[in-house]
């Protein structure tokens, strides 16, 4: 445990000197003695954590993935927690979705046992057609990638209310306001309503989302305009952490 201590010291040190340090310093700056700090120094190098150059350490290739997983793992974590915070306000389930390298990816879903989620029982990313996520992300495309899209994932209908064919949703998607919220009713799953609100996220198209129970459908404009107003307020401090 004592090295491990001293070895993370050391990092410490190591990570405050931009352009690098000698042993000398940093064993003064941990209160290490030299060959002990030496001893970790080189140690650190041999693992990847720390680089040598000149007679100057820097951190190595591992530590710097380090501190990359941890940035991203704080990322996740501001967005999880506005999703929760949502989801105990509004009282319905929130998801937050991207369409990356052509798939539609759900990466963030806060539920609870009383407002549970949509139980994916038809695989998201293939019936993008049917669910509110899917169109809000697909409004967001330019056409190629729409049609791409659809080509790859031709319109099915998988309840009584899917829109029934490719034709028919381009015509719907196309009269979708840009930054409007999209909503469905009972068109990926019976007994369910959902309303997808797009994000501005650079070049890529992102959604939040709520689900509802359909007989409490009265609620979905309510509540969307409630996670709009909330999305709003939260935009600038997640504007870099929905980047997940």
């Amino acid at each position: 445990m004592g090295s491990v201590q001293r070895a993370m010291r050391l990092l410490e040190s190591v990570a405050e000197h931009e352009h690098g340090a000698p042993a000398k310093q940093l064993a003064r700056e941990t209160g290490l003695a030299l060959p002990t700090a030496y001893h970790l120094l080189r140690t650190l190098v041999h693992e990847g954590y720390l680089r040598r150059d000149k007679g100057l350490f820097f951190l190595g290739e591992a530590a710097e993935r380090l501190s990359s997983s941890g940035a991203e793992q704080k990322r996740r974590s501001t967005v999880v927690e506005a999703l929760a915070h949502w989801r105990d306000l509004i009282g319905v389930p929130v998801y937050y979705a991207q369409y990356r390298n052509g798939e539609i990816e759900i990466l963030c879903v806060s539920d609870s046992p009383g407002n549970p989620a949509v139980e994916e029982w038809a695989d998201f990313r293939e019936t993008g057609h049917a669910h509110a996520i899917g169109q809000c992300l697909l409004a967001q495309l330019d056409d190629e990638a729409r049609r791409d899209h659809l080509d790859r994932y031709p319109v099915q209908s998988i309840t009584p209310y899917t829109v029934r064919d490719g034709h028919s949703l381009l015509r719907r998607l196309e009269r979708t306001a840009r930054m409007e919220p999209v909503t469905e009713r009972q068109e990926y799953a019976l007994g369910t309503v959902c309303a997808a609100i797009p994000i501005t996220l650079g070049n890529a198209a992102a959604t939040m989302a709520i689900s509802l129970p359909a007989h409490q459908a009265d609620r979905l404009l309510a509540a969307t305009q409630q996670l709009q107003e909330e999305i709003g307020r939260l935009m600038g401090t997640l504007a870099i952490s929905i980047s997940i």
